[in-house]
Protein backbone atom coordinates (compact mmCIF):
# COMPACT_ATOMS: atom_id res chain seq x y z
CA UNK A 1 0.00 0.00 0.00
CA UNK A 2 1.62 3.45 -0.91
CA UNK A 3 1.76 6.18 1.67
CA UNK A 4 -0.08 9.36 1.29
CA UNK A 5 1.96 11.12 3.56
CA UNK A 6 2.93 15.21 3.02
CA UNK A 7 5.59 17.12 4.13
CA UNK A 8 5.39 20.77 5.53
CA UNK A 9 7.08 23.33 7.55
CA UNK A 10 6.62 25.63 10.43
CA UNK A 11 8.65 28.45 12.05
CA UNK A 12 8.71 29.65 15.26
CA UNK A 13 10.03 33.29 15.62
CA UNK A 14 10.62 34.44 18.91
CA UNK A 15 11.11 38.74 19.20
CA UNK A 16 13.11 40.04 21.94
CA UNK A 17 12.89 43.84 22.35
CA UNK A 18 13.49 46.16 25.42
CA UNK A 19 12.36 42.85 28.35
CA UNK A 20 9.56 41.74 26.09
CA UNK A 21 9.30 38.63 24.66
CA UNK A 22 6.96 38.08 21.49
CA UNK A 23 6.09 35.78 18.69
CA UNK A 24 4.90 36.16 15.11
CA UNK A 25 1.84 34.84 13.89
CA UNK A 26 0.09 34.51 10.85
CA UNK A 27 -3.52 34.76 10.71
CA UNK A 28 -4.79 32.50 7.77
CA UNK A 29 -5.86 33.17 4.78
CA UNK A 30 -7.81 29.87 3.23
CA UNK A 31 -9.26 26.73 5.00
CA UNK A 32 -8.59 25.14 6.85
CA UNK A 33 -8.40 27.72 9.98
CA UNK A 34 -9.73 30.32 7.50
CA UNK A 35 -9.31 33.67 10.14
CA UNK A 36 -8.08 31.89 12.74
CA UNK A 37 -4.23 32.49 13.70
CA UNK A 38 -1.41 30.19 13.12
CA UNK A 39 2.77 29.64 13.19
CA UNK A 40 4.22 30.20 9.91
CA UNK A 41 4.64 28.09 7.74
CA UNK A 42 3.81 25.36 4.71
CA UNK A 43 4.38 23.06 2.34
CA UNK A 44 7.68 21.70 0.89
CA UNK A 45 7.97 22.42 -2.95
CA UNK A 46 9.70 18.82 -4.62
CA UNK A 47 12.93 20.78 -5.65
CA UNK A 48 13.66 22.15 -2.42
CA UNK A 49 15.30 21.34 0.71
CA UNK A 50 13.43 22.07 4.20
CA UNK A 51 15.71 24.99 4.89
CA UNK A 52 15.03 26.62 1.55
CA UNK A 53 11.26 25.80 2.15
CA UNK A 54 10.86 27.66 5.83
CA UNK A 55 13.15 30.17 4.71
CA UNK A 56 10.73 30.85 1.49
CA UNK A 57 7.02 30.17 3.83
CA UNK A 58 8.65 33.00 6.46
CA UNK A 59 9.75 35.31 3.75
CA UNK A 60 6.34 34.94 2.05
CA UNK A 61 4.05 34.81 4.69
CA UNK A 62 5.87 37.60 7.12
CA UNK A 63 8.60 39.28 4.97
CA UNK A 64 11.20 38.30 7.77
CA UNK A 65 14.45 36.40 6.41
CA UNK A 66 16.49 35.25 8.87
CA UNK A 67 20.13 33.96 8.28
CA UNK A 68 19.85 31.06 11.01
CA UNK A 69 16.62 28.74 11.94
CA UNK A 70 17.12 26.08 14.38
CA UNK A 71 15.48 22.86 13.69
CA UNK A 72 13.49 21.92 16.61
CA UNK A 73 11.27 18.85 16.09
CA UNK A 74 9.15 16.42 14.35
CA UNK A 75 5.36 16.28 14.58
CA UNK A 76 3.39 13.90 12.87
CA UNK A 77 0.28 12.85 14.74
CA UNK A 78 -2.04 10.85 11.98
CA UNK A 79 -4.73 13.63 12.91
CA UNK A 80 -2.75 17.05 13.09
CA UNK A 81 -4.05 18.20 9.73
CA UNK A 82 -7.54 17.93 8.43
CA UNK A 83 -6.19 18.16 5.01
CA UNK A 84 -4.61 14.47 5.39
CA UNK A 85 -1.64 13.20 6.54
CA UNK A 86 0.95 15.71 6.65
CA UNK A 87 4.17 15.75 9.01
CA UNK A 88 5.79 18.94 9.77
CA UNK A 89 9.41 19.91 10.64
CA UNK A 90 9.38 22.73 12.81
CA UNK A 91 12.00 25.27 13.24
CA UNK A 92 13.07 28.41 15.55
CA UNK A 93 14.47 31.47 15.70
CA UNK A 94 14.96 34.67 17.75
CA UNK A 95 15.70 38.66 16.33
CA UNK A 96 14.89 41.81 16.88
CA UNK A 97 11.27 43.11 15.78
CA UNK A 98 12.29 46.48 15.29
CA UNK A 99 15.17 45.19 13.10
CA UNK A 100 12.50 43.86 10.16
CA UNK A 101 9.23 45.12 8.18
CA UNK A 102 6.53 42.82 8.57
CA UNK A 103 3.92 42.29 5.88
CA UNK A 104 1.29 39.07 4.89
CA UNK A 105 0.90 37.64 1.55
CA UNK A 106 0.52 34.15 -0.10
CA UNK A 107 -1.63 32.42 2.37
CA UNK A 108 -1.94 34.60 5.22
CA UNK A 109 -4.03 37.96 5.68
CA UNK A 110 -2.42 39.50 8.10
CA UNK A 111 1.03 39.23 10.30
CA UNK A 112 1.68 40.52 13.75
CA UNK A 113 3.78 40.21 16.98
CA UNK A 114 2.06 39.43 20.20
CA UNK A 115 3.51 39.37 23.47
CA UNK A 116 4.03 35.95 24.47
CA UNK A 117 1.75 35.79 27.58
CA UNK A 118 -0.57 37.36 25.46
CA UNK A 119 -1.36 34.66 22.58
CA UNK A 120 -4.55 33.99 21.03
CA UNK A 121 -6.18 30.46 20.26
CA UNK A 122 -3.97 28.48 17.71
CA UNK A 123 -4.63 26.30 14.62
CA UNK A 124 -3.71 23.08 14.12
CA UNK A 125 -1.05 21.64 16.52
CA UNK A 126 0.77 24.83 16.88
CA UNK A 127 0.85 25.53 20.43
CA UNK A 128 2.05 22.37 20.97
CA UNK A 129 4.71 23.07 18.44
CA UNK A 130 4.95 26.71 20.11
CA UNK A 131 5.37 25.13 23.62
CA UNK A 132 8.41 22.68 22.32
CA UNK A 133 10.58 25.83 20.86
CA UNK A 134 9.72 28.12 24.12
CA UNK A 135 10.87 24.75 26.44
CA UNK A 136 14.20 24.50 23.77
CA UNK A 137 14.93 28.34 24.11
CA UNK A 138 15.23 28.33 27.91
CA UNK A 139 17.18 25.33 27.41
CA UNK A 140 19.69 26.67 24.42
CA UNK A 141 20.26 29.73 26.68
CA UNK A 142 22.26 27.48 29.22
CA UNK A 143 24.88 25.98 26.73
CA UNK A 144 25.29 28.77 24.41
CA UNK A 145 25.64 32.65 24.74
CA UNK A 146 23.47 34.58 23.26
CA UNK A 147 22.54 38.46 22.64
CA UNK A 148 24.96 38.96 19.73
CA UNK A 149 21.67 40.02 17.26
CA UNK A 150 19.61 40.88 19.95
CA UNK A 151 21.28 43.85 22.07
CA UNK A 152 22.13 47.78 20.80
CA UNK A 153 25.91 47.48 19.30
CA UNK A 154 26.99 49.20 22.50
CA UNK A 155 25.14 48.01 25.94
CA UNK A 156 25.61 48.54 29.98
CA UNK A 157 25.94 44.89 31.69
CA UNK A 158 22.00 44.98 33.24
CA UNK A 159 20.30 44.81 29.57
CA UNK A 160 22.54 41.41 29.27
CA UNK A 161 21.08 40.69 32.85
CA UNK A 162 17.38 41.45 31.76
CA UNK A 163 17.78 39.80 28.69
CA UNK A 164 18.53 36.10 29.93
CA UNK A 165 16.16 36.94 33.35
CA UNK A 166 13.36 37.32 30.65
CA UNK A 167 13.97 34.37 28.79
CA UNK A 168 14.43 32.16 31.65
CA UNK A 169 11.23 33.67 33.17
CA UNK A 170 12.87 34.60 36.52
CA UNK A 171 15.59 36.45 38.22
CA UNK A 172 19.65 35.62 37.55
CA UNK A 173 22.25 35.92 40.50
CA UNK A 174 23.59 39.44 39.29
CA UNK A 175 26.78 38.52 40.86
CA UNK A 176 27.18 34.73 39.76
CA UNK A 177 25.87 35.55 36.29
CA UNK A 178 28.39 38.33 35.99
CA UNK A 179 31.06 36.59 36.96
CA UNK A 180 30.08 33.86 34.66
CA UNK A 181 29.60 35.92 31.82
CA UNK A 182 32.54 37.72 32.09
CA UNK A 183 34.44 34.43 32.24
CA UNK A 184 33.44 33.36 28.88
CA UNK A 185 35.54 36.00 27.62
CA UNK A 186 33.55 37.35 24.80
CA UNK A 187 32.57 40.68 26.05
CA UNK A 188 34.85 43.66 25.74
CA UNK A 189 34.37 46.52 28.22
CA UNK A 190 34.82 49.57 26.71
CA UNK A 191 36.16 53.03 27.82
CA UNK A 192 32.49 54.37 27.67
CA UNK A 193 29.74 54.76 30.03
CA UNK A 194 25.91 55.78 29.77
CA UNK A 195 23.59 57.16 32.55
CA UNK A 196 20.52 55.23 33.51
CA UNK A 197 17.99 56.68 36.02
CA UNK A 198 19.33 58.25 38.93
CA UNK A 199 22.44 55.99 39.33
CA UNK A 200 26.20 55.82 38.99
CA UNK A 201 26.71 55.85 35.23
CA UNK A 202 27.44 52.29 34.12
CA UNK A 203 30.07 50.88 32.09
CA UNK A 204 28.87 49.64 27.96
CA UNK A 205 30.57 46.81 26.55
CA UNK A 206 30.71 45.40 23.35
CA UNK A 207 30.34 41.33 22.08
CA UNK A 208 33.85 40.46 20.76
CA UNK A 209 32.85 39.01 17.30
CA UNK A 210 35.27 36.92 16.84
CA UNK A 211 35.33 35.26 20.17
CA UNK A 212 31.73 34.97 20.28
CA UNK A 213 30.75 33.03 17.38
CA UNK A 214 34.28 31.06 18.16
CA UNK A 215 32.30 29.93 22.03
CA UNK A 216 28.97 29.53 19.83
CA UNK A 217 30.32 27.28 17.67
CA UNK A 218 32.15 24.96 19.84
CA UNK A 219 29.46 25.27 22.51
CA UNK A 220 29.47 25.80 26.40
CA UNK A 221 27.32 24.89 29.65
CA UNK A 222 27.30 27.43 32.31
CA UNK A 223 25.00 26.85 35.01
CA UNK A 224 22.90 30.38 35.25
Amino acid sequence: MQQSIQLSVDAVVFGYEAGNISILLIKRKYEPFKGKWAIPGGFVLDDESLEEAVERELKEETGIKINYLEQLYTFGKPNRDPRGRVVSIAYFGLIRPNAFKIYASTDAAQVQWFHIDELPELSFDHKEILDAAIKRLKAKITYEPLGFELLDNKFPFSDLEKLYSTLLGREVDRRNFRKKIIGLNVLDELDEKVSKGSGRPANLFQFNKKRYFHLKKEGIIFEI
